[in-house]
């Protein structure tokens, strides 16, 4: 749905202070392969050990590539492009799949990601134009199009209106990271970090056995508030603080309300999401935060596929039970008051 992410999950390691060039406590780094691409609008790297790894991550990152042509919503060769002019549009079993999956997650969140809201933020500029201010009657106008409910997908073909447009940006880096670890397992990879701007998967282990350390990013100042242990899963951070700009003192985020058509402003500075898949993650990260606090804690504690770390205004930070013994503040924030969210 939206424009995303100048890295909101840091890397947590020894160098963690420098945030860039870490190494992970206990590896052995040469045996590292490590590539660094741009794709998606952001900055990846693809970490990964073993005999095959540089063979397996320059096929991943081929992988990454060939889908930001498939889903950019300003290429016009792209597929996405296709869909946005209207009527009924064949595409890839990848496209397809990714579409039909981000109406099941819109249904599933009561609209909360809305993959049709693409004009609104556009009208934002928060998609390669200039910041701006639109006025109500304009965003009303724009938001007559919008309504992942006009979309359907049969087989390979997608149906849209003319003037409804889809935006793959809440789920695309998601859903290509879930991609990229596939080209990775398939090519023998079995301890690897893939980061698709701040879209982090986690294959397997570090290759010493230990648990990976994922910082999660202070939204209000530089450097953690606290890090996660995990490994094999995904874990994705959404914030308004990532992307935003300022008009008369007022501060405007980049995550758009599909109901009011203006950015986002209640009780959460950031939601971070861990789960099995990137792109259940990516789409997540965005519903939660449009929720607020209350309307994610009960949309978990309905489905339990997932578990979030909200850090929120009020300056405590609100975790599910199932990753609160994996989850430690920094030493800066060791005040910082912990919520338990139970079932």
């Amino acid at each position: 749905m939206l424009m995303r992410r100048r890295i909101s999950i840091i890397l947590a390691a020894v160098c963690m202070a420098a945030f860039c060039s870490c190494a992970f406590v206990g590896t052995n780094e040469e045996t590292a392969q490590k590539t660094e691409f741009f794709a998606m609008d952001t900055y990846m790297s693809v970490t990964a050990y073993g005999e095959s790894a540089q063979k397996a991550i320059e096929l991943a990152k081929d992988e990454v590539q060939r889908l930001d042509k498939l889903w950019s919503v300003t290429d016009e060769n792209s597929e996405i492009f296709a869909v946005n002019s209207g009527g009924e549009v064949s595409v890839s079993g990848e496209t397809a799949q990714l579409i039909s999956f981000m109406l099941e997650m819109a249904k599933r969140t009561g609209g909360t990601l809305e993959p049709t809201l693409y004009p609104v933020v556009k009208a934002w500029g928060f998609t390669g134009g200039e910041n701006r201010v639109p006025s109500g009657d304009e965003i009303q106008e724009l938001l007559k199009n919008v309504g992942y409910e006009k979309v359907s997908v049969s087989g390979n073909t997608v149906t849209i209106p003319s003037g409804v447009m889809l935006d793959t940006g809440a789920v695309g880096k998601g859903y290509a990271s879930d991609k990229a670890a596939e080209v990775l397992k398939e090519n023998g990879v079995d301890s690897a970090l893939i980061d698709l701007g701040g879209n982090i998967v986690l294959i397997g282990s570090k290759p010493d056995g230990k648990d990976w350390k994922i910082g999660v990013r202070d939204p209000e100042g530089d450097g953690v508030v606290g890090v996660i242990s995990a490994s094999d899963c995904a874990i994705v951070t959404s914030g308004a603080y990532e992307r935003n700009f300022t008009v008369d003192g007022v501060v405007y985020g980049h995550i758009i309300d599909p109901k009011s058509g203006a950015p986002v402003d209640n009780d959460i500075l950031s939601v971070t999401v861990i789960a099995s898949e990137g792109r259940l993650c990516d789409a997540l990260s965005t519903a939660l935060f449009v929720m607020g606090k209350d309307g994610a804690i009960t949309h978990w504690r309905t489905h339990k596929d997932f578990e979030m770390i909200m850090l929120c205004k009020d300056g405590q930070a609100y975790v599910t039970e199932g990753i609160a013994d994996r989850f430690e503040a920094d030493e800066k924030h060791s005040e910082m008051k912990i919520n338990v969210i139970t079932g």
